[in-house]
């Protein structure tokens, strides 16, 4: 044998067991084993994996003939494919006549894998996943083959269960824990929650069982079959103390009464647990409709901060343990142990996955770079983590290799510590122990970092004594003295209103019917909010529009939880409140959208066109294809969130009006594409494609008018909207339920606007107005290109046309869009009589004047000006763009190019309609019309300010009508 380089401990250890084998094993294995040894190799390996595992050591020495078929097969070099540990468990289980012998080929089975899974784990064959990975794939294996067999056995007993309509009914073992994640250490428990879809009984048997009596029944089997120790050993720990009530619990329960607990009792530690839970052998299908039912309770669909609050619950509860017990040294428990990575990556889980859904996987790998990703934690915070954890668990398998137990503690002995770093890779324990400290103070600091009481940066934070005054406010008896003098000294402009607003909050049934827990959370909030809205310029106010969120939010306290725990959160709402009373509106109907105020950095950057359909087209990516309800809910949530980041931006002064309404038209031409190809489809999927006349796929377009089309729109603005396509009407279309392409087109229509419009939880998208279509609200709701452009060459009015000149396509068919263009340009182009022309735009101004102006309706006009309406305003530069258009299309090429009045205006300056001096003028007006106009919109306020505010503007729009109109 050649001399190996093994560390003292091994040396010994692996000395010592090699006479075991040699004094107990035939000479057939000792022959074997002296000639293997001549391969340095594998000596040293088995130096490694016999020094270092008494349980590998002791095992080959009790199974030699085992160990030598490990060898000679080649397991202990190569890693194994997926499924292959089942087939290899069914092969040796092949032919089992009993329960006695069943259990007895369990554990040899189990005991060979286990020292093939520990010699390539501790000789670095396999990395930690593929340890961890075997781990779990045996242990499913174990439990998918066992509980068929018993199975079988207890239906030829005591008959088969069924359900109400008669079928069969197997059980649904849920893994939890390692198990559920697929991530078992090496001498794990299994923790195992039994459960059956439905009441009923057994038929066929001796004697028929209630199903529960049945599956409890075969659930004690099972557990007898993997944990009994019997003179090979076990296969796995069982640990049921997971299932519903606990060790009280009945052992198996039905999908209802599962459904039931988890709904009334289920607890935050519960929740965590659940975020593990995975099928892992039974029933497969009925197991995925169980653990659709039961996702609600583990992820809500509100972004629920209420995670760091039981967190830090579970956390403190945990360290009391480890300080009761002396645990400090346990890699698991102690600070900056395995738990604490498990718990950053769960709250995070807890908080985002009833929204997204990538969320929802039980997976430590994959978590940490999407909670990277998504910015909660850095890219290198993530990365320190993992590194961490994979180093504690591969101390993890050192401890519990040495004897098959499962432990985390660190040794106390020198011989047991000496151990450990050489298989660890140190020279020496202080080494190794330099490692282990740098690891787990990493992981404790930024754990310290996710569930602190207090995570408010140093400029966030408010100052004590102002969080003391207003702990007086919320708490005083007294709200015309001790309460109303604290809140001018914070500073308040209107310490009557805001004093209503308190108290009125404080006194309604939403808050004194609250539970204590939430009633805590709330009193933890206001005392910080209060003087966040006292440095408000506008602070009663302010803290008024707050105060009715909070009121919405009342019932759901994770949103109190949000604000609280996430001080930036709240000052950047305080802020957006007190600017926006539009914002302030979005945000109490729709609480979910604070979750975007949570990073100052993504609210204010908006990603460019592309980007915005690519991430629309990501999320919708997500849901299943036939659940439309929730892509419907998915658009809404969209749009509102990036509406928010738009007028967060537009407050804070980073984006000027033109990229606002860019913003917001990219933002509804991203939703109208994808609206489209969803009803689209659809409709395809249930009646095939319609043809044209050539029998090509016939194409559909949305035609975007108005501020839509002239790429004008501002937050609330409903959608104008015509539907074109290029079937042929005499044919149906091509798929099993045929129907006519006219009636295609229709439901197609109907479709679109059904999902844009339909009021859900979240509300709708947009509101649509068809009125543009041909023959208006008497027209049909999607026309032929060809019968728009007889409509438009024959019948249309002159204000139809003025229309089309703000019109251009937005989703849909190309070669439509380029049919759609040449058409309207051939009308925009037509040659008209420009006195005619002029007269008929005059008389629809002086129309629209009368019915919409400031002195419509018998209001007095005077002292004010209607931005939009009045004489000088925007529809009179509108008018203007759309009368030059018409009337000098023919003449002069270019001028039917732009939907947008900017760009058309500086055409007209270009080509000589407009003079330089004029058509600045114009723009320059309709700029300042339009910012104002938006500032009001985000006050929710009329379009009209005071008359002077205005007045040179309106005076110099009104010579420039006379000049080209009047």
């Amino acid at each position: 044998m050649h001399q190996l380089s093994l560390p003292s401990p091994l040396m010994e250890n692996w000395l010592r067991h090699q006479e075991h084998f040699r004094n107990r094993a035939g000479s057939e294995q000792t022959d074997w084993l002296d000639e293997a040894l001549q391969d340095k190799q594998f000596a040293q390996a088995m130096g490694i994996a016999w020094g270092g595992s008494e349980f590998v050591a002791t095992t080959c020495v009790q199974q030699p003939t085992m160990f030598q078929e490990l060898v000679l097969s080649g397991d202990l070099d190569n890693a194994l494919v997926p499924g292959e540990l089942e087939q290899r468990l069914r092969s040796h289980l092949d032919g089992v006549a009993s329960e006695e012998e069943l259990l007895k080929k369990l554990r040899l089975f189990r005991n060979r894998e286990m020292v093939r899974i520990v010699w390539r784990d501790f000789n670095r064959l396999a990395e930690l996943e593929e340890t961890t990975g075997d781990m779990t794939s045996l242990a499913e294996a174990v439990l998918s083959v066992t509980l068929e067999y018993l199975y079988g056995r207890a239906c030829e007993e005591w008959g088969t269960p069924l359900d109400r309509q008669g079928n069969p009914q197997q059980m649904v073992i849920l893994g939890m824990g390692k198990l559920g994640a697929w991530e078992l250490n090496v001498s794990s428990d299994i923790d195992l929650i039994f459960t059956y879809p439905e009441a009923g009984e057994t038929s066929g048997g001796k004697r028929n069982l209630s199903n529960q009596e049945f599956f409890v029944r075969l659930g004690q089997r099972l557990i007898k079959a993997l944990d009994a120790r019997t003179a090979e050993g076990f296969v796995f720990r069982v640990d049921m103390r997971l299932r519903p009530y606990g060790q009280s619990g009945a052992l198996v329960l039905n999908f209802d009464a599962m459904e039931e607990y988890y709904q009334t009792q289920g607890r935050d530690w519960e929740r965590y647990a659940m975020i593990k839970a995975r099928v892992v052998a039974g029933d497969q299908q009925a197991g995925r409709q169980l653990m659709s039912m039961l996702r609600p309770f583990t992820y809500r669909k509100y972004i629920d901060f209420s995670a760091f609050e039981s967190l830090r619950s579970m956390k403190a509860m945990i360290n009391r343990e480890v300080q009761r017990k002396g645990l400090s040294a346990d890699v698991k428990r102690g600070a900056g142990g395995i738990r604490e990575v498990e718990f950053i990556a769960q709250a995070f889980q807890i908080i985002r996955g009833g929204r997204d859904s990538r969320f929802q996987t039980p997976e430590l790998k994959a978590i940490l770079p999407l909670i990277a990703e998504e910015g909660m934690l850095s890219s290198e915070e993530a990365k320190q983590l993992y590194e961490g954890y994979r180093f504690l668990r591969n101390v993890e398998h050192v401890l519990q290799a040495w004897q098959d137990r499962q432990t985390q503690l660190l040794p106390q002995d020198a011989e047991g510590q000496a151990l450990v770093a050489v298989l660890m890779g140190y020279s020496d324990w202080s080494q190794f122990l330099e490692r282990l400290d740098k690891h787990r103070s990493c992981i404790r600091g930024l754990f310290e970092d996710v569930v602190a009481e207090d995570r408010r940066d140093a400029e966030a934070s408010t100052e004590t004594q102002d969080c003391e005054l207003a702990k007086t406010v919320w708490l005083s008896s007294d709200p015309e003295g001790q309460m109303a003098e604290a809140l001018a000294e914070l500073g308040y402009d209107d310490v009557a209103k805001a004093v209503n607003g308190i108290v009125s909050l404080r006194d309604s049934h939403a808050v004194l019917a609250m539970a204590n827990d939430t009633r805590g959370r709330l009193d933890g909030l206001i005392p910080r909010l209060i003087p966040v809205c006292g440095q408000m310029p506008n602070s009663a106010e302010t803290l008024c529009r707050v105060l009715k969120l909070i009121a919405a939010v009342a019932r759901r306290s994770a949103y109190l939880v949000l604000l609280r725990e996430n001080p930036s959160a709240l000052q950047t709402t305080v802020e957006l409140f007190s600017a926006s009373s539009w914002v302030a509106d979005q945000l109490i109907r729709y609480p979910a959208l604070l979750d975007e105020l949570l990073d100052n950095r993504s609210l204010l950057s908006l990603p460019d066109r592309a980007a915005l359909s690519d991430e629309l087209r990501q999320q919708l990516l997500r849901i299943p294809s036939d659940d439309f309800e929730t892509q419907m809910e998915v658009l809404r949530y969209f749009q509102r969130s990036h509406g928010l980041h738009v007028a967060a931006c537009e407050v804070e002064g980073i984006l000027p009006l033109m990229q606002v309404s860019d913003y917001l038209t990219w933002l509804a031409e991203a939703i109208l594409e994808h609206v489209l190809e969803m009803a689209w489809e659809q409709l395809v999927a249930r009646h095939g494609k319609p043809r044209t006349v050539t029998g090509e796929d016939a194409g559909f377009l949305i035609v975007g008018y108005g501020k839509l089309g002239g790429i004008e729109l501002g937050h609330g603005s409903d959608l104008d909207l015509v539907f074109l396509h290029n079937a042929d009407p005499a044919k149906s279309t091509d798929g099993e339920k045929a129907i006519d392409s006219a009636s295609f087109f229709a439901r197609l229509g109907q479709r679109i606007i059904h999902i844009l419009t339909a009021r859900l939880p979240s509300g709708d998208l947009y509101e649509v107005d068809m009125r543009l279509r041909p023959s208006g609200n008497s027209g049909m709701l999607v026309s032929s290109l060809g019968a728009f452009e007889k409509y438009q060459m024959e019948e249309a009015w002159i204000w139809e046309h003025q229309a089309l000149v703000r019109a251009r396509t937005i989703a849909g068919d190309e070669t439509l869009a380029e049919q759609f263009y040449t058409i309207r340009e051939r009308v925009l182009c037509r040659q008209r009589d420009t006195l005619e022309l002029k007269q008929a735009v005059v008389e629809m101004r002086d129309k629209m004047r009368k019915h919409l102006g400031s002195g419509a309706g018998g209001q007095s006009g005077e002292g004010i000006f209607n931005l939009k309406q009045d004489a000088g305003g925007i529809v009179d530069i509108e008018f203007m763009v759309q009368f030059a258009v018409l009337a000098w299309s023919h003449d002069i090429t270019g001028l039917t190019h732009w939907s947008d009045n900017i760009r058309i205006l500086e055409s007209l300056e270009e080509s000589g309609v407009l003079s330089r001096d004029d058509a600045q003028c114009l723009i320059s007006a309709y700029k300042k019309y339009r910012s104002a106009g938006h500032r009001l919109q985000l006050q929710q306020a009329t379009g009209v300010v005071d008359a002077t505010e205005f007045s040179a503007e309106r005076e110099q729009v009104k010579a420039v009508w006379q000049r080209l109109l009047g």
